[in-house]
């Protein structure tokens, strides 16, 4: 009997879901053993990466964070702990840092994305960032302990067009965040926030609190809470000890903390596999921006943070990715063609401030529409952050 090798490669958000709504969607012939699905992942943990930004203000502990993978994963679901390290999509083929190959019928790429402020001169050595633990902790030491001086705000675009920054609402929230958080510490008065964006922003689209809707809001929320905006300044370089920060518009500006959404990348192994054509070595494949399948392989699936696509790079993506992926492997495997069509759909609750929450959504089509900010939609991302996320990520919800 010819059984079918479903791979999943990747343990966060996306990858895991996605393992889990396979196996609600092949069961018959898993149980027929017609078919397995396998999760690749490099870590035992599975990390609700969404919140580290609560980390950065000192709202969430590195173990309320985490869960060990296999708990999450349906029985089903062969879990190998090893490092992909190369790609052969032409012979359908994984090259593991364990020196063994594993071939696979359909694959799924939830690799995500890195961080990377090497990329920029002197942001590694002077700036902070929430996207991952131990930088969000050590932006939490200092906002903990700042006294007066600028905040200065700052985001960081890929270069490959209509691609967006990693999770789009984050440095709208984290600036309403810290103005809270400041308040509750008495210091806000002595403490000046600046908040830019890149001169590049004006001409995307999906990118969330830089849609045209959001744009028009942002500036009179920002306001009424004495938190100064600019436009058009696209970090080029950073004097960290004198700290500085220039523009690739000329400018130039003191902070105290530089709170920089970084450059990203994909991983090394997406990198390598020498199939994206995305500028400056970002590694973005190329997807299919309805089937999610990597253009010219058919078997080959992507989502989340990995993708060319001009969606928010965020698992309010990947949720509404997981299942479009699901069936049409399915179709595949059934009809022989695919069956499904992604129409850019994500959803999430912003966090407007330390107790505030904004349910939103948007797609390819149509623009986040901004609501009120209210407490009662607090109490949704917190419900979120603390339980629901975990429901997610298990298929159950």
């Amino acid at each position: 009997m010819n059984i079918q090798d479903i791979v999943v490669v990747g343990g966060g958000i996306g990858g895991t879901m996605t393992a889990n709504n396979l196996v609600a969607k092949l069961l018959p012939e898993i149980r027929a053993g017609k078919a397995r699905v396998s999760l690749i992942s490099n870590s035992p943990w599975h990390y609700y990466k969404p919140a580290f930004m609560y980390v950065a203000f000192g709202m969430f502990y590195k173990n309320e964070l985490r869960r060990r993978l296999h708990t999450l994963l349906r029985p089903e679901v062969k879990l190998l702990l090893d490092e992909v390290e190369g790609f052969d999509f032409k012979d359908s083929r994984l090259r593991l840092a364990s020196g063994k190959d594993h071939r696979y019928d359909y694959l799924v790429v939830s690799t995500g994305c890195i961080p990377s402020p090497e990329r920029i001169p002197g942001l590694k050595e002077a700036g902070d960032h929430f996207y991952q633990h131990d930088p969000a902790m050590q932006l939490y030491h200092k906002l903990r302990t700042i006294e007066k001086g600028r905040i200065f705000i700052g985001v960081t675009f890929p270069q490959t067009p209509n691609v967006p920054h990693q999770c789009g609402i984050a440095p709208m929230e984290t600036t309403l965040m810290l103005d809270d958080f400041l308040r509750k510490r008495g210091v806000r008065d002595q403490i000046e926030i600046v908040y830019t964006y890149p001169t590049v922003s004006q001409l995307l689209r999906n990118c969330l609190f830089l849609q045209r809707p959001v744009g028009e809001v942002l500036p009179t929320v920002f306001e009424s809470k004495g938190i100064k905006h600019q436009r058009g300044f696209t970090l080029s370089r950073v004097d960290a000890e004198a700290k500085v920060a220039y523009s690739e518009e000329g400018e130039s500006t003191e902070f105290a903390i530089l709170m920089q959404t970084p450059p990203i990348r994909a991983v090394d192994a997406v990198l390598n596999s020498g199939i994206s054509q995305a500028p400056n070595n970002e590694g973005w494949l190329p997807t299919d921006r309805e089937s999610l399948q990597l253009e010219g392989f058919a078997n080959v699936f992507v989502m989340g943070d990995t993708v060319d696509l001009p969606i928010s790079k965020a698992g309010g993506s990947c949720h509404n990715q997981s299942p479009v992926i699901c069936d049409n492997i399915a179709g595949l495997m059934r009809v022989g063609n695919t069956v499904a069509a992604y129409d850019g759909k994500v959803q999430a609750i912003a966090q407007m401030g330390l107790d505030a929450g904004m349910p939103l959504w948007y797609d390819y089509d149509s623009d986040v529409i901004p609501t009120p900010a209210t407490k009662i939609g607090g109490l949704m991302r917190k419900a979120f952050n603390r339980g629901v996320y975990w429901s997610v990520a298990r298929g159950v919800v």
